[in-house]
């Protein structure tokens, strides 16, 4: 599940490139980019708990954008494509606000995922006295 996350977050960054042009691609693009290590924190270590995968994304992200005050993102960026999408190029600081947001859509996402693999993803059914209505587990 956590790699289908990895490739629609992919998905999404590159989608929101090709419509979206501004502050909403580039911050948009900062919170995909931390959705994008959280999916990858998942995949490498699926029991960890949401609150501390989001928090481990959200350290790297924030640890990128500050290694950017050193210049060297920006000497790797300039030689190669690869390392200009993963480290960028130049300190930001509103990126570390959006970074954050990721981080804490991200968490979200997996406390519901996390509670409804506890409950059994119980289906209800919006329509009063059909089987479901009262949390029954419908066939």
């Amino acid at each position: 599940m956590a790699a289908a996350a990895a490739l629609v977050t992919v998905g999404a960054g590159l989608g929101l490139r090709a419509v979206a042009t501004g502050d909403v691609a580039k911050y948009g693009g900062d919170a995909l980019y931390t959705l994008l290590i959280l999916t990858l924190v998942v995949l490498l270590a699926p029991r960890m708990p949401p609150a501390r995968a989001a928090a481990v994304a959200l350290a790297v992200s924030w640890a990128v954008e500050l290694l950017q005050l050193t210049g060297l993102p920006a000497d790797l960026s300039a030689r190669s494509t690869a390392a200009r999408l993963v480290l960028g190029s130049t300190f930001n600081a509103p990126d570390l606000l959006w970074y954050a947001i990721g981080a804490i859509a991200g968490w979200l996402v997996l406390r519901e995922v996390a509670r409804r693999r506890r409950t059994g993803w119980r289906a209800r059914s919006p329509v009063a006295g059909e089987p479901g209505e009262r949390g029954d587990t419908v066939a």
